[in-house]
C-alpha cells in the first residue's frame, strides 16, 4: 500500500508582507459571500412570493456569521474536546487554532434566523429553506480547505486514490474531505436547486430545509465510515462516531419536516 503523494500546497493562500491569509478563512469567505449572491439571486428568481425578501439577506449576513463561528466552536469544545478546554477555557477564543462543528455552526445559525424572524415576522422555515439551499457552497469549499490542510482525513485503506497524509503516518487513507465536498457539497447543491426551480417547492415552507438536513446527515454518516475518529473521542459504543450520532437527529427532523410539508402541500 504505497499510496498516492499528498500535494504540497502552502496552507497559507495569500501572503502579503505580515498579512496571511488561510485557504480555510479563504474557505470562509467565498462560502459566506457566495451564499450571500445565490440567495439573493434565488429569491429574485424563483422565490418571489416568499416573505424573506433579498434586502434582508443582507441584513441578515453579518448575524449568521457570527451564529456560524460561535456555535461552530462552543460546540466543538464542549462535544469534541471537553477536557482540553476545561482545563485551558481561554484557548476557546484560540479559533485560529483550528476546531470548529459543523453541527454546532448549524445550531448557531438556526438560533440566528429564530430571533430574526420573530423580530421581522417572518416564519421560521421560510428562511432556513434559504440558507439549506446556500450552505452546500461552503461545506464543499470548506472540506477542500480541509484536505489541502491534510487534516480530517479518513482511515486506512488499500483503495488506489488513497493519499499518504504528513500527519497520517506512513499508510495512504482515504481523502475523506474529497468525498465531503462532493456529497455534501456539490451533489447536495444540485439536488436542492434542482428543487429550488420548482414553483411548487416555494408554496410551503420546509421542503428545501428537510431535503438538506436529510441529504447532509445521511452522506456524512455514511462518509464517517471512511473518516478517521477524531483521536480524542474515538468510537462511541457500537462503532459509531460522535459525527454519526449527531447526524441522526438531523435525519429525523428532515423527515418531520418533509412530511409536514407533504401534509401541507395536499
Amino acid at each position: 500500500m504505497t499510496g498516492l503523494s499528498f500535494p504540497n500546497i502552502d496552507p497559507i493562500a495569500i501572503s502579503i508582507g505580515p498579512l496571511q491569509i488561510h485557504w480555510y478563512a479563504l474557505a470562509y469567505l467565498i462560502g459566506f459571500m457566495g451564499g450571500w449572491v445565490y440567495a439573493v439571486f434565488l429569491l429574485k428568481r424563483y422565490g418571489q412570493q416568499s416573505p424573506f425578501k433579498p434586502a434582508m439577506v443582507e441584513d441578515i449576513l453579518p448575524w449568521t456569521i457570527a451564529g456560524v463561528i460561535i456555535g461552530g466552536r462552543l460546540i466543538y469544545c464542549l462535544v469534541y474536546n471537553p477536557i482540553l478546554y476545561l482545563h485551558n477555557p481561554l484557548d476557546i477564543f484560540k479559533i485560529w487554532q483550528g476546531g470548529m462543528s459543523f453541527h454546532g455552526g448549524l445550531v448557531g445559525v438556526l438560533g440566528v434566523i429564530f430571533l430574526y424572524g420573530r423580530a421581522k415576522k417572518v416564519p421560521f422555515l421560510r428562511i432556513t429553506d434559504v440558507a439549506a439551499a446556500l450552505t452546500p457552497i461552503g461545506l464543499f469549499f470548506g472540506r477542500i480547505a480541509n484536505f489541502i490542510n491534510g487534516e480530517l482525513f479518513g482511515r486506512v485503506t488499500s483503495a488506489p486514490w488513497g493519499f499518504v497524509f504528513p500527519a497520517g503516518g506512513p499508510l495512504p487513507r482515504h481523502p475523506s474531505q474529497l468525498y465531503e465536498a462532493v456529497l455534501e457539497g456539490a451533489v447536495l447543491f444540485i439536488v436542492l436547486f434542482i428543487l429550488a426551480r420548482r414553483k411548487d417547492t416555494w408554496k410551503a415552507e420546509g421542503l428545501l430545509s428537510g431535503v438538506f438536513m436529510i441529504g447532509y446527515g445521511l452522506s456524512r454518516f455514511v462518509i464517517e465510515f471512511a473518516r478517521e475518529p477524531d483521536a480524542q473521542i474515538g468510537f462511541l459504543p457500537g462503532g459509531l462516531t460522535m459525527g454519526q450520532l449527531l447526524c441522526l437527529p438531523m435525519i429525523g427532523i428532515g423527515f418531520y419536516i418533509i412530511r409536514r410539508w407533504t401534509l401541507l402541500k395536499a
